[in-house]
């Protein structure tokens, strides 16, 4: 079954589903690219994505799909590893409407969802009746449940609480076609009979009995009861293949537990009642270091009878930065609850005592657990990088085997990467069995996807020998359902496709996954990437100078995705705002990965037909369909990066790094040049020009600015919001100001006493009187203040938009008249001017020795004053603070030392996280408005609001201070500002109103 290309069909298609469905239908481009893959190895291109509003518009689109003869895919969070989540025909987005929680029931302990129901939203719903979801995938954050029985997801509490098909009691599910089956498991107790989630239920739909519906389904079970009794390995992590076992008649004909795991190849889940656990009132973390990975397997069966919540096992090759852990070279995390913190640390210092291990510790702090938790469930991301920063892929991300057997089954499968020349970082639920691994696949050459090959026929024959399972959580899909023979044999096999056919006689259902399935080296999404590197501007020192190596970062494990900051997180804040795939960074990397496919020269154009032979020639074997055509001209990935903040929030917030801020400045050059820009573009593009011109005439100007009309005229030429506020002008400028202080020229100082402070732009122009107070503050700690230079400017704003041939001159003219004083530590008072010079500096001149210099010397105010005061006591100002740490400061520089001198200074609370929405030139633009105001009033804004009377705003940086004002009527402060208040005044000080 293929999808139709011709355009005629597709717009006949459109039409259809736009008339049945009254959800959004989207066949463009922008819905496609960004739906080509998931967090596999795999690209296939769909037709189109239709996201319905309920369960009755899942059946009218799968019943036009089915007159159409159109393929179907299901997805949730998209976040599936083996390709299932990918397909070429009808993509169902069921996140954007079917994600209500229809009903909780804690005395029943179950709970009613739709598909799209995120699980930590569920988790969330649950938490106060003391109720959770047991399942926990790595990516609780943003996957669905829908996706989680469609995979039979598990996570790290399945030693406890089990697998997704342990804890579904009942499902409604659509067929290609449309029609309804309810199905209820063969284990569920008679009180789940009238439960809503069978309100209506077909008579064959009790527990034990099979649907008329399908009707081949009791020949199949009666006619093979052998082979389903004999040939599916007892382990509790065994995930590959159909569970046609769970239909025998001693397991209770359970249907159920049959359809999880099927991976959207029998129909789509549209309600599930779900089973709810009690979540223990108090956990503790018990961390046992071993001398390798082995060793620490061999450890974990052993740990199973005191009942612990999680054992769950990575080695040193994984942790990068292993503060805080126990010495060895692997550890097991092994969780416990309780009723209370004193019994949950008991249960786990029972389980310290009983290990054999070289070394442990017990975490009862809930931020030490979250800090070690989040090492684990970052590793599906960090694992994609090596060490030495080697790409790794997944593939073979979660075979798992009998719990006795871990310990040889690594040994074995480290000497068989070592055969092949490969490396991987083993992790995961070493309690259950279950290993995940990235591994440095060579998935670009023909030589290497061939080895790619002949190691994944070779590791399924030695899962199978320590009689394991090919998946062990995340499904067989592309990746390893071709290998299924080797673990079940040809005759099951054939009978998995039997089951198929029953429920989907037409194939509609996610073709190519499961049954009959696509090759597993074939429809790889790297085959269409350029085999040269692109012809960019930034030198990308992490990825070899390859555009399209930065670009592959992106793996999909959709971190970004989540529905709120984690903690002090900031990323991805448009798709917080808007919930739009396509202002998420992954939707952003999806979009430029078809960008690159589409000017690659071997993808062919959507709709052109092509022959076999001239795909051939390319080197593809896969669908080389070219959806995003016109390259850094795109208009579908420029409308995707307009909403892009340029944060840099996932530079350190995503597992893998990916730099978007970077992503976008790059698109931006190539976009517009020799083009005629957005008007924001010549004005806040060039705003260092602008200021400087305007200096000497800013009282005058600021003047003009309080003309309603005027400001209206001025705003609408530049490109500006009309709601935004035209910030004022400082009367006197930061470094006239200093000259004037010391009489310029007049003094003298020794190198040690030197403070040189970088007049940012904004300190210089906008609010000098931050820099004074840098200078009080610096006075009081021993040092004195000098301007690092005149006409200095770190190119911030021409590198946010995307004029960096622009940047590099000014950035070299810094460079140039910084002369002798390179080198020497620079105070600079701004984030996003810290973070400018730290990394795009030198990324964009990385030929040039001097870039590294000074991104090496650049501190902020409480780094200098750590590093060359260390013996100054700041003020005690003995007051609690609220605001938002600068999202530049958050994702480069760090806020370590900030949080000290916050706490030698007594200022109390903790700062929040998210982005404040105005972002330099973002919040400012026309037509960025309604995402700006979103932004700030995720966190920050509440979190001021919710302050206690006397509490004090810091926000270090302009942007943060200016939306504060404007959208909050708040006055919020550097830090330099508060600690200078906090000083006495000495003889002779100054203060002026700016």
């Amino acid at each position: 079954m293929a999808a139709p290309q011709n355009p005629t069909e597709r717009a006949e298609l459109a039409q259809a589903l736009r008339t049945e469905v009254r959800g959004e239908v989207d066949l463009g481009a922008t819905a496609r690219a960004l739906t080509t893959m998931d967090a596999s190895n795999y690209r296939r291109v769909p037709i189109g994505v239709v996201a319905p509003r309920d369960a009755d518009d899942v059946a009218a689109a799968l019943a036009v799909c089915r007159a159409y003869g159109v393929p179907v895919v299901p997805r949730g969070g998209g976040t599936s590893i083996a390709g299932q989540a990918t397909g070429t025909g009808i993509v169902l987005d069921l996140t954007r409407h079917l994600r209500r929680i229809v009903e909780l029931d804690p005395a029943a302990r179950t709970a009613v969802v739709q598909p799209g129901v995120i699980l930590d939203e569920l988790r969330t719903a649950a938490a106060p009746h003391g109720l959770t979801f047991g399942p926990d995938p790595s990516t609780h954050s943003r996957c669905t449940l829908g996706g989680m029985i469609g995979n039979n997801s598990c996570g790290a509490h399945s030693v406890a609480w089990g697998t997704t098909a342990d804890n579904t009691h009942a499902l409604t599910v659509a067929r290609y076609g449309g029609d309804t089956l309810r199905l209820a498991g063969g284990t569920a107790p008679e009180a789940l009979r009238g439960l809503p989630g069978l309100r209506g239920a077909l008579p064959g739909a009790l527990p034990g009995a099979l649907p008329d519906a399908l009707p081949g389904l009791p020949g199949l079970i009666r006619t093979n009861l052998a082979l389903l009794r004999t040939r599916f390995p007892e382990l509790p992590r065994r995930i590959s293949g159909y569970a046609l076992d769970a239909l025998l008649p001693e397991r209770g004909t359970d249907l159920v537990r049959a359809f999880c795991g099927s991976e959207g190849t029998l129909g789509v889940v549209t309600e599930a009642t779900v089973r709810l656990v009690e979540a223990p009132a108090a956990r503790a973390l018990a961390v046992l270091g071993y001398a390798d990975e082995a060793a620490a397997a061999e450890a974990a069966p052993g740990l199973l009878p005191h009942h612990p919540l999680t054992v769950e096992g990575m080695a040193a090759d994984l942790v990068r930065e292993p503060a805080g852990l126990p010495r060895g070279g692997a550890w097991l995390f092994v969780e416990t609850g309780g009723a209370t913190p004193a019994e949950a640390r008991a249960h786990a210092e029972r389980i310290l005592r009983a290990a054999d291990a070289l070394d442990g510790t017990v975490v009862t702090d809930l931020a030490g657990q979250r800090a070690l938790w989040r090492i684990r469930e970052d590793a599906a991301g960090t694992a994609t990088r090596m060490p030495d920063g080697t790409e790794a892929w997944p593939g073979w991300e979660d075979c798992a085997v009998p719990p006795a057997r871990l310990g040889p089954y690594l040994r074995d499968f480290r000497a068989l990467l070592a055969e092949h020349g490969l490396r991987g970082t083993p992790y995961g639920h070493f309690g259950d069995g279950c290993i995940h691994v990235r591994i440095d696949f060579d998935l670009l050459s023909p030589p290497g996807v061939a080895r790619f090959r002949r190691f994944s026929e070779e590791l399924a024959d030695l899962v199978v020998a320590h009689g394991g399972s090919l998946s062990g959580e995340h499904g067989d899909g592309q990746a390893r359902a071709e290998l299924l023979p080797r673990m079940y044999g040809d005759e099951l096999v054939a009978l998995f496709a039997h089951f198929k056919d029953i429920w989907d006689p037409d194939g509609g259902m996610n073709p190519g996954i499961l049954a009959r399935p696509a090759r597993l080296d074939e429809n790889l999404r790297f085959e269409v990437l350029p085999k040269r590197p692109v012809d960019v501007e930034f030198g990308y020192p992490h990825d070899g100078g390859d555009f399209s190596a930065a670009v592959r970062r992106c793996v999909g494990v959709a971190k970004c995705r989540t529905a709120e900051p984690a903690g002090t997180g900031v990323m991805c804040p448009s798709f917080r705002a808007t919930g739009e795939e396509a202002h998420s960074t992954r939707g952003r990397a999806r979009l430029l990965h078809e960008m690159l496919a589409g000017t690659a020269g071997g993808a062919r154009k959507a709709g052109d037909t092509g022959d076999a032979d001239d795909a051939g020639e390319t080197g593809f074997t896969g669908d080389t369909t070219a959806v995003i055509t016109d390259g850094w001209r795109s208009t579908e990935v420029r409308d995707a990066l307009d909403l892009c903040l340029s944060c840099k929030g996932c530079r350190t917030d995503c597992p893998v790094g990916v730099d978007m801020a970077t992503y976008k400045a790059e698109f931006l050059h190539h976009h517009y040049r020799r083009r005629l820009r957005p008007a924001s573009h010549y004005t806040m593009g060039w705003l260092p020009t602008w200021l400087r011109l305007a200096a000497p005439f800013a009282p005058a100007l600021n003047a003009l600015a309080r003309v309603r009309l005027l400001a209206a005229l001025a705003k609408r030429l530049a490109g500006i919001a009309p709601e935004r506020g035209i910030p004022v002008l400082a009367r006197e400028t930061f470094t006239r100001w200093l000259n004037r202080r010391w009489g310029k020229g007049t003094f003298i100082f020794s190198n040690d006493e030197v403070a040189m402070v970088w007049p940012d732009t904004f300190t210089e122009h906008l609010s000098p009187e931050v820099g004074r107070a840098a200078v009080r503050v610096l006075e009081a700690a021993g040092r004195h203040s000098i301007p690092a230079g005149r006409g200095l400017c770190c190119g911030l704003t021409y590198v946010s938009t995307g004029q960096l041939g622009k940047a590099r001159k000014v950035m070299r003219r810094t460079l140039d008249r910084l002369g002798g004083t390179l080198g020497a530590p620079l105070v600079v008072l701004e984030p996003s001017c810290a973070a400018t010079l730290r990394t795009d500096l030198p990324e964009l001149l990385p030929d040039d020795p001097r870039s590294a210099e000074l991104a090496s010397s650049v501190r902020t105010l409480a780094q200098y004053l750590e590093e060359y005061a260390p013996d100054w006591q700041p003020p005690r100002l003995d007051r609690p603070v609220t605001g938002q740490t600068h999202c530049h400061q958050h994702a480069v520089l760090g806020d370590a030392a900030e949080r000290r001198l916050r706490e030698r200074a007594g200022l109390t609370g903790e700062l929040s996280g998210g982005c404040c929405g105005l972002a330099g030139n973002f919040g400012f633009e026309r037509g960025h408005w309604d995402v700006s105001v979103a932004c700030a009033e995720e966190t920050l804004l509440p979190s001021v609001r919710a302050a206690e009377p006397g509490t004090e705003t810091l926000a270090d940086g302009f942007s943060c201070r200016t939306q504060l004002e404007q959208l909050g009527g708040v006055r919020a402060r550097h830090l330099a500002e508060l600690l200078a208040e906090g000083l006495e005044e000495g003889p002779g000080e100054e203060r002026e109103a700016g």
